[in-house]
C-alpha cells in the first residue's frame, strides 16, 4: 500500500530540491551497444535504462509471421542489482505487463507495413531503478529504434506525472512513486500530441488527470530536445 502521509514537498521544494514541474537531470546517448542494430542509454536522475534493437529480421518459426506487416517483440527487464533489495532474475508479472504496454506505446510510431513477415525485437534493461522506470525504458527504446534506422512517424516521448501531498508533479523519483497519491506514466508523439500510453495508479480527479496530461505534454518538449541532441551527436 502506498503511503501518502509523508511530507515530500516542503516550502515548495521536493526532497531532491526540484520544484513541482522540474525534470531530473537527463542524460541520453545512442549507439552504445555495438552488436545491436540500434541502441541507446537514457538516465533520469538515478534511473538508468539501456535499450537494444535487432531487426527488422526474418521471424521464425514462420507461423508467427504476419504477411502484411512486421511484428514488435518487446522485453523489459530490471537487473537484479537495480534496486536496494535484490530482485529475482526470473521474469515477473510486472515485467511482463510493462513489456506489453511498452510495445503498445511504440507501435503507433512505426511503419510496420514496410517490413512484412519480419520481427523487430526491442530489449530494455533497467540498470538502476529510482522511479519512473517504464518511461525511461520507452525513451531509450525510441532512440534505439531511430539509431537502427527504422522508419518512424516521430520519436516517442515518455514522462511520468502524478500527485504527491495534494500537489501535481512530473517525473516522480522512487520515494515519490512509493508515497504518491497517484502515478501517471504517459507516452506520446510530440508533433501530433497523439498519446500512446496512459496509465494510472492511485486516485485523482478527472480535472487533475487533464492537468497532468497537459503538464507532461509541455515538459515533454525538454525530453524531445534531449533525444534529438543525442541523435545529432551520434552523427556529428
Amino acid at each position: 500500500m502506498m503511503r501518502t502521509d509523508e511530507k515530500l514537498i516542503i516550502k515548495g521544494k521536493r526532497l531532491d530540491g526540484r520544484k513541482a514541474m522540474d525534470i531530473r537531470e537527463m542524460e541520453m546517448k545512442v549507439g552504445v551497444i555495438p552488436n545491436a542494430n540500434g541502441s541507446a542509454y537514457v538516465r533520469f536522475g538515478k534511473t538508468t535504462a539501456y535499450a537494444a534493437v535487432y531487426g527488422p529480421r526474418e521471424l521464425n518459426p514462420r507461423h508467427l509471421q504476419e504477411p502484411d506487416r512486421a511484428i514488435i517483440r518487446c522485453y523489459y527487464n530490471m537487473a537484479p542489482f537495480s534496486v536496494s533489495e535484490r530482485k529475482r532474475p526470473a521474469p515477473g508479472r510486472r515485467g511482463i505487463e510493462i513489456s506489453k504496454v511498452t510495445k503498445a506505446a511504440i507501435e503507433p510510431a512505426l511503419f510496420l507495413k514496410e517490413f512484412p513477415e519480419t520481427t523487430i525485437d526491442i530489449f530494455i534493461d533497467i540498470i538502476q531503478a529510482d522511479g519512473s522506470t517504464r518511461v525511461a525504458g520507452i525513451n531509450a527504446a525510441s532512440l534505439a529504434l531511430a539509431d537502427a534506422g527504422i522508419p518512424m512517424k516521430d520519436l516517442i516521448i515518455a514522462l511520468s506525472g502524478g500527485k504527491i501531498n495534494d500537489t501535481l508533479v512530473i517525473d516522480l523519483c522512487g520515494k515519490e512513486d512509493n508515497c504518491s497519491n497517484a502515478d501517471i506514466p504517459i507516452a506520446f508523439l510530440p508533433n501530433t500530441k497523439e498519446i500512446t500510453l496512459l496509465q494510472m495508479d492511485g486516485r485523482v480527479t478527472p480535472q487533475e488527470v487533464k492537468d497532468t496530461i497537459k503538464n507532461v505534454l509541455n515538459a515533454g518538449e525538454q525530453v524531445y530536445k534531449k533525444q534529438k541532441e543525442a541523435l545529432k551527436n551520434r552523427y556529428k
